[in-house]
């Protein structure tokens, strides 16, 4: 009797060691499952791959992959392949894994106070783009396009450079563009600030200006100076005329739904390398770039107009802060970052 108990004995505890063995098992396998899975971000942007922005966007892809062990895969898409900014947003706001650079305009029509960040030297350097991170009113932008409009904006450290009148004829006084076709996007601030500077606005894809141009369907555009070279216009415009009138802060967003679906540390790492190469990219175009672009046209021919009168156009850029009721909103921000 007492060999059979104990034979009894040991058959439970070969039992309880297997079942244990067998749960832990699972548990590792469960926990290798989640460190396993991967997440995926398809960010879609309009410009070539030879531009900055391109390179600036593949070394946050590799910073962020890097520093996730690969949990967290951005896959870089230029050339609008993904599709256009205005149907990618719509799929962010459904959930959809893919993101998108875009610009306060264009998320000025969710909320629309924003569009301010386009308007006529709004900020003129990437000091005070570092001082509206802490700004309470466009923390409040950025909450309420998350929390209302299913848009997360991940940074807006990225600026592509001052924006400047491409013609020919050259541009010195707000009057000199009096009567002139200028393309501009279609979205309200950017009419507006080219109606108040002196032009006539007319909505045209960036695709389209250099025919524009060519067929005479505008007089000129307003553009940073990479997309002058990258563009060609300097085949069909004599000028560059350095008015400066906006410089062009750019977003970087994603699905507010898909973003808080990320683990935290991932969501973490997301931001800070935006954050971090984005300003990285920004001091490379502004510092470099910019100068090398400038060279590059004066090369092909073209003549870069540096004696503008900035004072005039800054006097004429309030009308469009006033025909938008932007002023109260500008002068806010002012306040809150410390800027006369």
């Amino acid at each position: 009797m007492k060999k059979f108990v104990k034979i009894i004995l040991v058959m439970l505890l070969v039992m309880a060691l297997v079942v244990s063995s067998v749960g832990c098992s699972n548990q590792n396998a469960n926990k290798s499952q989640q460190q396993q899975k991967q997440y995926v971000l398809k960010f879609n942007h309009v410009l070539a791959p030879t531009e900055p922005y391109h390179q600036g966007f593949l070394k946050w892809a590799k910073n962020v992959e890097e520093r996730t062990n690969g949990g967290l895969k951005i896959e870089v898409y230029p050339s609008a392949q993904l599709g256009v900014e205005e149907d990618i947003i719509e799929q962010m706001r459904q959930g959809a894994n893919v993101g998108q650079n875009t610009d306060a305009a264009r998320l000025g029509n969710y909320v629309p106070e924003i569009a301010v960040m386009n308007a006529p030297y709004f900020i003129d350097n990437l000091d005070d783009l570092a001082k509206l991170k802490d700004s309470p009113t466009v923390k409040a932008w950025l909450d309420k396009l998350a929390n209302e409009q299913g848009i997360k904006v991940i940074s807006f450290n990225w600026v592509q450079g001052y924006r400047h009148f491409v013609t020919n004829k050259p541009i010195k006084t707000p009057n000199d563009l009096k009567g002139l076709r200028i393309r501009t996007p279609g979205a309200p601030i950017w009419q507006e600030s080219v109606r108040a500077l002196g032009a006539t606005p007319v909505a045209l894809p960036f695709g389209e200006v250099y025919s524009g141009i060519q067929q005479k369907v505008i007089d000129g555009a307003e553009l940073v100076y990479n997309n002058v070279t990258g563009g060609r216009l300097y085949e069909v415009t004599k000028y560059v005329s350095e008015t400066k009138h906006i410089m062009l802060i750019n977003f970087l967003t994603m699905s507010a739904q898909y973003f808080n679906s990320l683990p935290p540390e991932y969501q973490k790492i997301l931001v800070e390398e935006a954050d971090k190469v984005g300003m990285e990219t920004s001091k490379l175009i502004m510092e470099k770039l910019e100068k090398e672009a400038k060279e590059q046209l004066k090369q092909k021919g073209m003549t870069i107009v540096e004696d503008v009168d900035i004072e005039a156009f800054k006097k004429a850029g309030e009308k469009a802060y006033e025909a938008l009721k932007l002023t109260q909103v500008r002068d806010q921000i002012y306040k809150e970052i410390g800027k006369k």
